[in-house]
């Protein structure tokens, strides 16, 4: 027994020593996720490492989800194929930014790994997101001409004393933005600073803001030139792209889209709520940003398409037992609602083949008995229920409270 309680015991403070150790680890993680986080705006990533400058990125994550920071490389299985291979390089920055740069001097590097880059002034850190050909294909899409591109170049690696500057560069960030903000206020400048990106070398802050008006601030970028003493940009962003850097969850339960995968904004009117026959209420069509729904473009080719089948809605369907109006449709169903112009309230559904059979009979001055198809041969069959399970009828407990009234009664 003595030796049970010992060999218990033991393994006790094993098991602790094992915990604080799990501890430990899993701090460094969340330390590491904070830095990788910061610089894609991704959500948080277990099991993150550095090893020699390159990030392992061992979750599940990034195979199961989609973001829009990631890019996903489709002709890595095909590069033996290719001959002119490209030299180009995708790099993520934080808030989604991604830029294009040339690799030079045959610099081995891979995805996910941290480099230094050219910028203007300086130098700066990102991480690569995408290399070759693909990158090509990406510019691309994108419409970027290489002739008309400020090409800056790959430096190299980033060493492991870069990346903790880099840390405590963006550690400075937070700060920034409270400050800014005081000093707007200050200024009365009707514009809210939304986030600040200091470059690696903290030669240049990037101010992020949203205004729903032209607003004057060089007052504003002279006093934090000369508060942080650095160079200032401004940079204005949307409301739609505010609420995607931010994030959130949408009327559906779902992630934004434009905060999990959508990159690029359309616009949108009422007319797509319209044509797909929504109620025109602004606080169900808008989003989190204040503006209409982005989703409300992505159905709207089809519903646009399926209206084209059904004829003009202000075409009256004339019969001998009078004209009918159109009140309402279903465009994937093919079907129509119409009613006779006293019977409004008796809404009656048409297919889309006999609307058109009826606007046909009229062009020919034909005019139908009815809307609908009635084949007066054949008589209605009424239901026979019978009572197939054995249930008496429920007015026997009826019958009962008769008979103790009369008892009573006696």
């Amino acid at each position: 027994m003595y030796f049970e309680k010992l060999r218990k015991k033991y393994s006790m403070d094993n098991n602790d020593n094992d915990n604080k150790k799990k501890e430990e680890e899993e701090d460094n993680i969340e330390e590491e996720c904070f830095l990788f986080n910061k610089t894609i705006d991704a959500s948080p990533i277990k099991n993150l490492k550095f090893n020699d400058n390159t990030i392992n990125i061992e979750s599940n994550y990034i195979r199961t989800h989609c973001h829009k920071a990631h890019s996903f490389d489709w002709l890595t299985e095909i590069t033996d194929l290719i001959k002119d291979k490209s030299n180009m390089v995708e790099i993520a920055f934080k808030n989604g930014r991604k830029e294009y740069f040339l690799l030079q001097n045959e610099l081995k590097i891979k995805v996910g790994d941290i480099v230094l880059v050219e910028a203007n002034p300086g130098y700066d850190i990102g991480i690569v997101k995408l290399i070759g050909e693909a990158t090509k294909l990406q510019m691309r899409k994108k419409n970027i001409k290489i002739s008309e591109y400020e090409i800056k170049r790959v430096i190299r690696k980033c060493r492991q004393p870069e990346i903790d500057k880099w840390k405590n560069v963006m550690d400075l960030e937070f700060p920034a933005i409270y400050k800014s903000r005081e000093l707007a206020r200050k200024l009365n400048l009707s514009m809210k600073i939304t986030d600040v990106e200091y470059q690696a070398d903290r030669s240049k802050a990037i101010f992020y803001y949203t205004a729903d008006d032209r607003v004057d601030f060089r007052e504003l970028v002279k006093i934090l030139a000369e508060q942080f003493s650095i160079r200032i940009e401004m940079r204005q962003c949307g409301m739609r792209q505010d609420a995607g850097r931010l994030g959130g969850l949408g009327s559906c339960g779902r992630e934004l889209c434009c905060a999990s995968w959508m990159s690029k904004f359309h616009s949108v009117s009422t007319n797509n709520a319209r044509v797909q026959q929504l109620s025109l209420n602004p606080q169900k069509l808008g989003g989190l940003c204040s503006k209409l729904k982005c989703c409300l473009n992505f159905e709207y080719d089809n519903y646009l398409e399926a209206s084209g089948k059904f004829p003009d809605n202000s075409i009256v369907l004339k019969t001998k037992k009078g004209n009918a109006v159109f009140l309402n449709n279903d465009v994937f169903r093919e079907i129509s609602w119409y009613a006779y112009d006293n019977e409004y309230n008796k809404m009656i559904p048409l297919s889309l083949r006999r609307i058109n059979e009826i606007i046909e009979m009229n062009k020919n001055k034909i005019f139908p008995d009815d809307l609908l198809e009635v084949d007066k041969n054949v008589e209605e069959e009424k239901p026979d229920y019978q009572n197939i399970v054995g249930v008496e009828s429920t007015a026997r407990f009826d019958k009962k409270d008769n008979f103790k009234n009369k008892k009573k009664r006696k």
